[in-house]
């Protein structure tokens, strides 16, 4: 070989030999997705827990349910209409039923009752016995134009009140009552005087959840008036029966199932948000002095080297950490993940070393 190509050689392996320690200037560290922060769920107001949805390690969505409480429901005992609606979700049901008289009040339909007796009955046996359920028939003694029929609802001796289910009376009516439709003297069971029937007062107890009916809404037997919760918002308003989680993260423990029993404020789940992902990695004693708060890195995951992201040092740990064979110190990256990362993940991170800020041909 010429003295010539000699030293074309030895350049050639000097410039490979400078390209390469400065690829090897660059640090790559070992490191792990990890939760930033653990926050608790705390349970909004006390109750019995119905279901749960919530599952430890699966991710859940802002507003997703993580748990339903158990309500205590109240139906309507009857076929009418709503005449009034008092409360409202995170009420208290006993404040408002002390200030109104009434979380709600229902109108039947039947409207009036009657107070009467059998002291004008027919004078035989059977008049004078009135049996509790039976079928009776009205006419107004005033204008016997205005009939209908009635139920008999109690008995007290020879007192009795019958609820009018059919009949177009007034309040105030004076009625004779019979237990036949053809208003026979001898199946007359006495007279009784009309009064409007009052609205019947429904009332809950516990903290409102639900209100399912509007004011003036007409109702079936059975239909879903209110549901309530045991204790008090204290000025929290809960919308519904869920707990929701706030924001987007891992479930990293669940504490409670159906059918437990807790009181406000107690932390019923923990929930590790996607915000708050952050990488850690170990950073030894001889690496240390390359990295710094502010650095910006690369983030490659370990399983896909094609999803790359950057981040920035938050801090370097100024002790070592502990347990370890080595001397090393924790430091903490702050990034923004996407659907590829989750908390465990191992990934490489990257800092380029500095550009050699010496001109070669200097």
């Amino acid at each position: 070989m010429s003295v010539m190509k000699k030293a074309a050689a030895l350049l050639a392996a000097m410039l490979l030999a400078t390209g390469g320690a400065q690829a090897a200037g660059n640090l790559s560290l070992n490191g792990t997705v990890e939760a930033g922060v653990t926050l608790p769920v705390y349970a909004p107001i006390g109750g019995t827990v119905d279901s749960v949805s919530a599952e430890q390690g699966v991710k859940v969505n802002a507003g997703e349910t993580l748990l339903t409480y158990k309500t205590d429901k109240i139906y309507a005992s009857q076929d009418g209409t709503v005449a009034g609606v008092f409360v409202q979700p995170g009420d208290d049901a006993e404040t408002i039923t002390n200030r109104y008289g009434a979380d709600l009040y229902l109108e039947g339909t039947a409207k009036y009752t009657i107070s009467a007796s059998t002291s004008r009955a027919y004078s035989s046996v059977d008049t004078t016995f009135i049996h509790t359920g039976e079928t009776v028939y009205l006419v107004c003694r005033s204008a016997a134009t205005r009939k209908g029929t009635g139920i008999v609802t109690a008995v007290d001796g020879s007192s009795y009140t019958v609820q009018v289910t059919e009949g177009n009376f007034i309040a105030g009516d004076s009625v004779n009552i019979f237990r036949d439709a053809s208003y026979s003297d001898k199946q007359k069971l006495g007279r009784g005087s009309i009064t409007r029937l009052s609205p019947e007062a429904v009332n809950g107890t516990g903290a409102v959840v639900n209100v399912a009916v509007q004011d003036g809404a007409r109702v079936q037997r059975g239909d879903l008036l209110m549901e309530t919760l045991t204790g008090t918002y204290d000025g929290y308003e809960m919308p519904g029966t869920d707990v929701t989680a706030e924001e987007a993260g891992i479930v990293t423990s669940v504490s409670v199932e159906p059918g437990t029993v807790v009181t406000k404020g107690d932390i019923v789940a923990k929930i590790a948000p996607i915000s708050g992902m952050q990488v850690a990695v170990s950073v030894s004693a001889d690496d240390r002095k390359d990295l710094k708060a502010g650095d910006k890195v690369t983030i490659e995951l370990e399983s896909d080297d094609s999803k790359t992201y950057d981040g920035t040092v938050r801090y370097v740990s100024e002790v070592p950490e502990e347990d370890t064979e080595t001397v090393s110190y924790r430091a903490v990256i702050d990034f923004t993940p996407d659907e590829n990362v989750v908390f465990g993940l191992s990934v490489i991170v990257t800092k380029k070393a500095e550009a050699d800020k010496t001109d070669a041909g200097e």
